[in-house]
């Protein structure tokens, strides 16, 4: 069968296997495509059923917040109550008459629904008319008699004259009745308590029964005419709180029956409602449930018959290619191994397999022929290895040697430099030593010592001390400057050091450089900017950079000025270093840190300092090095670096090959 397999082409063998699942593909793409229209109706039937659900779930969460708000509303009336009150009646019966309405599921039930909510909505308008009768009662028939009466004691009290007149006990009985009456009559418009209710009654009866009691011991027209009135108030005053009752009782049957019992109504509307979605939704689920049975049993039938015959194609065809392609691989294991004798089998078949393996066949002739080349190339790479070793050693030999060629020509220009102070102090000291000589002559003389004599050599004396301290002084701080430079140039060791700072010495080291040169120079640093580094690597890159402008940028004398600056940005610190000289053209700018490329090749230059430059900013330091420049409008190189440097120092004694890796440098040329 393999055989047979093997007469046709792989490419065949594979769209055979692709032809099975295709149809594979299809029958079960078509049992699913017949089987999903009735999935997708009764799927249709199932969220309808839910999107109704949430209609009734919203209606009911409606009512039932409505209820509250009416119930609260009552207790304690407010504006805000009533605005919320209006506002979600009218969500109700838009839920009612947009959503409810056009459900193809509750269409057929929203007559009862909007009757039975209609009903609960109409008992609010009737419960606020009753709301107001009863605040109408409670302030005019009750509030206002009560107040009448306490005016009415107010002028018993004052009609009569002394604490011991017999109306007195029974007028403080009355007058302490009232009292209760009032406490207990706001209890009762407040909470409804039947106890308060009692209370108000019992002592609205006393009220009374005192009243006769006082009139008979009253002692003057005044308290007699005021216990009349008080008579007619304390009827009026019980006339009212009965009305009151009656009036609440009536709210309680209306809250009860017209509001309770039709809110109770619209929930056993939307209730049983929602038993008919529920058993819908269930007998939908249920066929939904049946299909997807039916079409998961037949294409597990269809998927496990095709799968076999699928595996059995496979198997054949998976023969057909892994056995060839196993002697293949046997093949080229001997052919890597170095055996090289043994011949590769199947180069007779007319497949593809075939074609790879006369192709292996010819592979085995040519590693013959490879070896024998590689025997002859041995021999000629001993001796270039030789010869490459030696050049490595050389160019980096140039490279150290430019390292510190900067620093040699910075000590003939310090050692001129230094030379002035000192001198000038020596020729001051020299004149000195002689003014000093006179003077103890004619100290020692027979002539008298004369003041202007004693005040000239004091003036003298004075004027030469200035001079010396000063050029002195001048000449340690040159000296102290290149020491530190020439310290941190020859030790190649880490520490903290203030950036101005380290420019500022390094720029004096600079200064007979500027001397020879037209050239103004430019520093803007903020004081206090700390770098965890190696000065010594900062000062070659900014020596190397103010050389490559004076011998570059301002070649042959030529004036203009150069700024050095620097901004701390987040863990990092920029340093720019620009200056309006010749500039860069295009070509120049993509080599121009590459190793021993320079412009100036007939004078002497190595073209190794902007090299050293990049290798010190982005190995040792971890920065990065990007040059702008335009020809004839000047040149910005732009550093930047973390404060804390990242890199280990450079060892001059550490081989290189001149072409280190080096991180992504960015060069404009505007």
């Amino acid at each position: 069968m393999v055989r047979l397999v093997r007469a046709v082409p792989i490419r065949w063998r594979i769209l055979s296997i692709a032809a099975l699942n295709s149809l594979v593909v299809l029958i079960l793409a078509s049992m699913i495509w017949s089987g999903a229209r009735v999935l997708s109706t009764a799927w249709d039937d199932v969220r309808q059923v839910r999107a109704s659900d949430q209609i009734l779930a919203l209606l009911e969460s409606e009512t039932g917040r409505l209820q509250n708000l009416i119930h609260r509303y009552i207790n304690q009336p407010s504006p805000d109550l009533f605005a919320e009150i209006l506002l979600l009646r009218e969500a109700v019966l838009g839920t009612l008459s947009n959503r409810a309405s056009t459900d193809p599921m509750l269409s057929g039930s929203v007559d009862e629904l909007e009757r039975v909510t209609e009903r609960f909505l109409n008992g609010f308008g009737d419960l606020r008319a009753l709301q107001t009768k009863i605040k109408d009662t409670y302030e005019n028939r009750v509030q206002g008699p009560a107040r009448d009466i306490a005016a009415l004691y107010s002028v018993i009290e004052g009609a009569t004259g002394r604490r011991d007149a017999p109306i007195w006990p029974a007028l403080g009985r009355s007058r302490e009745a009232f009292t209760a009456m009032l406490v207990a009559a706001n209890s009762y418009y407040l909470s409804l308590s039947k106890e308060a209710a009692e209370d108000a009654r019992r002592n609205t009866e006393t009220i009374e029964r005192t009243v006769p009691v006082m009139i008979g011991l009253s002692d003057n027209d005044l308290q007699r005419m005021a216990l009349e009135k008080l008579k007619q108030r304390a009827a009026a005053l019980s006339d009212g709180l009965q009305d009151l009752s009656q009036q609440l009782a009536s709210r309680s049957d209306l809250l009860r029956h017209s509001i309770d019992a039709s809110q109770a109504a619209t929930i056993a509307a939307i209730d049983a409602l929602s038993v008919k979605m529920r058993q819908r939704e269930q007998k939908a689920q249920q066929t939904f449930d049946r299909t997807l049975t039916n079409i998961s049993r037949k294409v597990l039938w269809i998927a496990v018959i095709f799968i076999a015959v699928i595996l059995v194609a496979s198997t054949i065809i998976a023969l057909s290619i892994r056995k060839p392609l196993h002697q293949i691989l046997s093949a080229m294991h001997a052919i890597t191994s170095g055996d090289y004798g043994r011949r590769v089998a199947g180069t007779d078949a007319r497949d593809e397999v075939g074609a790879m393996a006369r192709a292996v066949e010819v592979f085995r002739e040519n590693a013959i022929d490879k070896r024998r080349a590689e025997d002859d190339l041995r021999a000629s790479k001993e001796k270039a290895e030789s010869a490459l070793l030696e050049l490595n050693t050389a160019q980096q030999n140039l490279i150290d040697a430019e390292r510190l060629a900067a620093l040699g020509g910075l000590v003939a220009g310090i050692a001129h430099e230094v030379n002035n102070p000192i001198g000038i102090s020596l020729t001051v000291a020299s004149s000195f030593a002689r003014k000093a000589t006179l003077f103890e002559a004619d100290l020692k003389g027979d002539t008298p010592l004369r003041r202007s004599q004693l005040e000239e050599f004091v003036r003298s004396s004075h004027d030469a001390a200035h001079q010396l301290v000063a050029n002195l002084q001048r000449a340690a701080e040159l000296i102290q400057s290149f020491k530190q430079v020439a310290v941190d140039r020859s030790h190649a060791e880490r520490r903290a050091f203030d950036l101005h700072e380290a420019t500022d010495q390094i720029i004096t080291s600079l200064k007979p450089v500027l001397k020879r040169a037209p050239i103004e120079l430019s520093i803007d640093m903020p004081d206090g900017l700390l770098i965890d580094g190696y000065p010594g690597s900062y000062g070659q890159i900014l020596t190397n950079l103010f050389l490559n402008a004076v011998n570059h940028a301002f070649a042959d004398g030529r004036a203009g000025t150069i700024s050095i600056s620097a901004r701390p940005r987040g863990d990092d610190v920029e340093i720019v270093f620009a200056d309006n000289g010749a500039g860069m053209t295009p070509d120049v700018q993509r080599q121009a840190f590459d190793p021993f490329f320079t412009t100036r090749r007939n004078d002497g230059g190595t073209g190794l300092g902007l090299h050293i430059v990049y290798n010190l900013v982005t190995q040792q330091l971890g920065g990065r090095m990007m040059l702008e420049s335009r020809l004839g409008q000047g040149t910005t190189f732009r550093i930047i670096m973390p404060r804390t440097a990242t890199g280990a120092p450079i060892d001059a004694d550490t081989p290189n090959d001149g072409n280190p890796q080096w991180p992504t440098r960015t060069i404009s040329s505007s």
